[in-house]
C-alpha cells in the first residue's frame, strides 16, 4: 500500500468541524515529513473529539499513527503518520506556537477542493 493522499487526512480532520485548516508542503524543508496538517478546535474537548475522530477514521482505512501525543490534555494533539503529521490545536494554543510562522517557506497546499466531502 502507498502513501496515502492528504485527502484521507482532511476529510477526516473535517467531519468533526475543524476550524482553520492549512495543509503545509514541507517536502524542501525537512526530512521527516512531507506534510504538516494544522487545525483548530474551539475547546480542549473538540480538540480530543477531532483527533480521535481521525485516529479512528484512517484506522478503519488501515492506516496507523506511529505515534500521538498530547491526546490527555487537549491542548494540542500531535499525530504522527510519518509523511504527514497532524496537529490539532486549542486555538490559544496555536497562536501561541504559531507554526504558520516557524514554516514559513513552506509552500501552502490547497484543500479547498477536499473541504465540501464530509
Amino acid at each position: 500500500m502507498g502513501t496515502p493522499s492528504i485527502e484521507v487526512y482532511v476529510r477526516a480532520v473535517l467531519e468533526r468541524k475543524a476550524e482553520d485548516l492549512v495543509a503545509l508542503d514541507v517536502r524542501r524543508l525537512t526530512s521527516y515529513a512531507d506534510v504538516f496538517i494544522l487545525c483548530t478546535g474551539r475547546s480542549s474537548r473538540q480538540v480530543v473529539a477531532i483527533a480521535q475522530h481521525v485516529h479512528d477514521a484512517l484506522k478503519k482505512q488501515g492506516i496507523r499513527p506511529f505515534s500521538i501525543e498530547g491526546m490527555k490534555e487537549g491542548h494540542w494533539v500531535l499525530l504522527d503518520y510519518g509523511d504527514v503529521i497532524l496537529h490539532v490545536f486549542y486555538e490559544p494554543v496555536r497562536r501561541f506556537y504559531d507554526l504558520e510562522g516557524l514554516w514559513v517557506d513552506a509552500k501552502r497546499i490547497d484543500c479547498s477542493r477536499m473541504e465540501g466531502t464530509s
